[in-house]
C-alpha cells in the first residue's frame, strides 16, 4: 500500500464528489482515466496485431498502479531508466523490469544486488567489460546469477557500445562469466523520436536499424544470438515494429502524451494517434492587467526545456503563454477575446511529460470532472 502523500491529505475526500476536479488546490497533475485506458489499450492491440512484445518504459508514468494496468493489457513488464525506479517499483509489486541505464558504481551494485534478491525477472543494460566484470564479482560473492542486456550505441554516444566489433567481444566476455546470464541486446535511437515529419522519421530509422541487423547478424554467426532485441520508443514505435527486428518494444510517452509527441506524425496519418491524457491543472491568480491573465504554474510546475506550456482547455482558442518566474504563468488572449475571471480553472498540455511527472507527487485522475482516485508516484525523484 502506497503511503499517502500531500495530495491525499489535501484531495482524498474530493474522491467520487461530482464534479470535484474544479475543487483541486492547483497546479495539480491531472490524469484523465478514459484517455489513459484507451491508450493503453491501442498500443496494446498495435503490438498484439504486429506480433511483438511491449516492456513499457516507467520513467515517464513513475507509478505502480499505470504498470499494473499495462502488464495487465498484456506488457512483459516494464523498464525503468534507474535502479531507484527499479526498486521503487519491485517494493510495489510489479515484476519483469529492465533497467535501461548502466549500473556502474560500487553502491548501486550492491544496491543492484539486494534488489535482484527479491525481483523477479529482473534485467539490466551492461556496455563495459569493466562494468561486467564489477556487477559478475558482486553477483558471485552474493551466489547469484544477473540477467544483462547489452547496450548498443545507436549513434548518440550516450550510453552503449560503440562499434559491431566490440559488442560481439563484450558478447563473448560475458558468455565467459557464470554470474552473468545474456540475454539480449538494447538499441534505442533517442534523438530519433521526436522527428516530426514521418517520412524522414522512417528514413533515419531504416538506417540505423540495418546496423543494428548488422550487428545482430554478427552475433548470431559467433554462436551468441540475442533472444531480445528491446528498444524503440513512442516516436518510432511504428517504424519499428513493422521493420521487424525488435522482440519488444520500450514504448513510454504514448501512455500521455505531451506537446513534443503532440508536433509528431507518429503513424504517417496526418492524425493524432494516442491522446492527451496528462494534463497540468492551474488557476488565474492575477488579472489586472488588460488581454493578459496570470496563473498559479510557472516553471516549477512542469518541465521547461520545450518551452511554455500550450492551453488545452479553459481559455478561448489562439490564447498564448509565457513563463513569468518560478511560480507563475501568463496567459494572454487574442485580441477581443475574453480571458477566464479570477480564481478560473485552466488546463495546460506539459511541453514534456517525463520530467513533469517527475515534479509531482500523485496523479488526480478524474474523469468527466470528477475525481475519482489518487494514484502515487512511487518512482518520483528515485533518480540514483
Amino acid at each position: 500500500m502506497s503511503h499517502p502523500t500531500d495530495s491525499h491529505r489535501l484531495h482524498a475526500h474530493l474522491i467520487g464528489r461530482q464534479g470535484s476536479r474544479d475543487q483541486l488546490n492547483t497546479p495539480s497533475l491531472a490524469l484523465d482515466l478514459g484517455m489513459l485506458e484507451r491508450n493503453i489499450a491501442a498500443m496494446a492491440a498495435f503490438a498484439k496485431a504486429h506480433g511483438v512484445s511491449l516492456r513499457p518504459h516507467s520513467k515517464t508514468h513513475k507509478c505502480a498502479e499505470i504498470a499494473r494496468r499495462q502488464i495487465a493489457a498484456g506488457a512483459l513488464g516494464n523498464c525503468c531508466a534507474k535502479l531507484g525506479e527499479a526498486e521503487a517499483l519491485t517494493d510495489a509489486g510489479i515484476s519483469g523490469l529492465h533497467i535501461t541505464s548502466p549500473v556502474v558504481s560500487t553502491p548501486a551494485i550492491e544496491r543492484l544486488i539486494a534488489l535482484n534478491a527479491r525481483a523477479s525477472g529482473l534485467m539490466l543494460v551492461v556496455d563495459h567489460p569493466d562494468n561486467a566484470d564489477a556487477l559478475a564479482r558482486a553477483a558471485t560473492v552474493a551466489k547469484q546469477v544477473l540477467t544483462v542486456i547489452i547496450d548498443i550505441d545507436p549513434g548518440m554516444h550516450r550510453t552503449g557500445v560503440a562499434s559491431p566489433e566490440a559488442v560481439l567481444a563484450l558478447a563473448r566476455k560475458i558468455a565467459t562469466l557464470p554470474s552473468l546470464k545474456l540475454a539480449g541486446v538494447q538499441f534505442y535511437c533517442g534523438r530519433h523520436q521526436h522527428i516530426e515529419d514521418y517520412a524522414e522519421r522512417k528514413k533515419q530509422i531504416v538506417e540505423r536499424t540495418d546496423y543494428l541487423k548488422g550487428i545482430v547478424a554478427l552475433l548470431t554467426a559467433n554462436g551468441l544470438k540475442p533472444g531480445i532485441v528491446t528498444g524503440s520508443g513512442t516516436g518510432t514505435h511504428e517504424i519499428d515494429a513493422k521493420l521487424g527486428v525488435f522482440t519488444e518494444l520500450q514504448v513510454g510517452s504514448y501512455v500521455f502524451m505531451d506537446h513534443q509527441y503532440n508536433l509528431c506524425d507518429l503513424r504517417g496519418e496526418n492524425r493524432p494517434t494516442f491522446e492527451q491524457a496528462l494534463q497540468i491543472d492551474a488557476r488565474v491568480v492575477s488579472r489586472n492587467t488588460p488581454g493578459m491573465a496570470t496563473i498559479d504554474s510557472g516553471l516549477k510546475a512542469m518541465a521547461t526545456e520545450a518551452g511554455p506550456p500550450v492551453p488545452l482547455a479553459g481559455v478561448p482558442a489562439g490564447t498564448t503563454t509565457r513563463f513569468m518566474g518560478d511560480e507563475h504563468c501568463a496567459i494572454v488572449a487574442p485580441e477581443g477575446a475574453t480571458l477566464p475571471a479570477l480564481g478560473e480553472r485552466v488546463v495546460l498540455t506539459p511541453p514534456h511529460c517525463d520530467p513533469t511527472v517527475n515534479l509531482y507527487d500523485a496523479y488526480h485522475v478524474v474523469k468527466d470532472g470528477t475525481l475519482v482516485d489518487i494514484w502515487t508516484i512511487e518512482g518520483r525523484g528515485r533518480s540514483r
